[in-house]
């Protein structure tokens, strides 16, 4: 009877209290619906990528926003759901074990994922991923993160590394890239090395006699010259003021010297076509078979000219300290008047048979 009684308390109460029990239950669920409203679109409007993926039992996307379209081709985030592939068809090619290492879980997840993709254009876009593995009994099965397009981050990166190794004046590369690739051979790389050293003989007395900005313009035009021999296995660099070297990899000594005698060749080549304004030059060459442990020792013997060396010859009455005064007043003339056909011709006749 009491049970009965209490069954009957239970149910008035139940329809006294229902409606304000439906009315939170119901204000509870609406403000999660909206909650997750929000989200959803504050992901979905995100500039930034976001996705999860399963990576067993199969590897397969459950979502990928919408950002993927926009940056690199339209629709590829509904491909990437049906083809997961995809990632690995669009990565750069010297990226591409980035990615097989992510999913297999050899990454170092702690750190910036740093890769390419290729866009709708064809050209190759820079992106930082923040990637979180999710684990089932010690193993990876899922991941999900955010991925950011790093342009205009790398550029700017490209830009600041451009200026710190290259020389302002010329262009090309400059003493501090010098000596990080001397470090990278020394201690890393082991391969043949040669370094073929220009000395651009008497800058002094051109800057002395005619000015800086003629000292510059010479080092300008050596450099051009110099930079025709530059390639993969070979980089012209200015390491002072008036010297030049070349740093040499996968080469020999025949090489060197093969190098050492186009050089001459052009820079006497230059000054039968620039004979009013021409180039003295010293040029050595040191090799060695193997660049592990040698190249502080290689270039100290350059710098003692213990080495090969051929001379070139430019101005040689600028030897002549008689001549030096002269010679200082009729080229200045001729920098002036240089346009004057009837000057020019004078100087011509007076200059040209003293340089030769």
């Amino acid at each position: 009877m009491l049970g009965f009684c209490l069954g009957i308390l239970g149910l008035i109460i139940g329809v006294i209290y229902s409606e304000p029990i439906k009315r939170i239950v119901w204000k509870g669920y609406n403000e999660r619906t909206k909650n997750e409203k929000r989200i959803y679109q504050l992901v979905e409007s995100s500039k930034d990528i976001i996705y999860y993926c399963e990576i067993k039992p199969q590897f397969k996307y459950r979502y990928l926003s919408p950002a993927i379209d926009e940056i690199l081709r339209p629709n590829l985030s509904k491909d990437s759901l049906k083809n997961p592939y995809i990632t690995f068809e669009i990565v750069h090619p010297d990226d591409y074990h980035l990615v097989e290492k992510k999913i297999a879980g050899k990454m170092d997840y702690n750190k910036p994922i740093i890769v390419r993709w290729r866009d709708v254009h064809g050209d190759y876009k820079w992106f930082e991923e923040f990637a979180t593995p999710i684990y089932e009994n010690g193993e990876i099965v899922a991941l999900h993160g955010i991925i950011r397009n790093i342009d205009e981050k790398m550029m700017a990166q490209k830009e600041l590394e451009y200026k710190v190794e290259h020389d302002p004046l010329t262009g090309i590369y400059n003493r501090a890239f010098f000596e990080k690739q001397k470090k990278l051979y020394n201690e890393d790389l082991d391969e043949s090395v040669g370094i073929v050293l220009c000395d651009l003989d008497e800058l002094k007395w051109m800057n002395d006699n005619f000015g800086h900005q003629m000292g510059d313009k010479l080092i300008i035009q050596t450099s051009k010259l110099l930079n025709q021999f530059s390639n993969e296995n070979s980089m012209v660099i200015r390491i002072g003021g008036d010297e030049f070297a070349f740093l040499v990899i996968k080469t020999n000594e025949l090489s060197l010297q093969h190098l050492s005698e186009q050089i001459k060749k052009e820079v006497m080549e230059y000054n039968e076509k620039h004979p009013h304004f021409m180039m003295k030059m010293s040029i050595g060459y040191a090799f060695e078979a193997s660049s592990i442990g040698k190249m502080e020792e290689l270039f100290t013997l350059m710098q003692i000219k213990k080495c090969t060396k051929i001379k070139i010859i430019g101005n040689p009455f600028s030897q002549d300290k008689k001549w030096r005064k002269a010679a200082g007043m009729i080229t200045t003339w001729a920098a002036f008047y240089h346009n004057d056909d009837s000057i020019k011709g004078l100087f011509d006749f007076v200059f040209v048979p003293i340089m030769y």
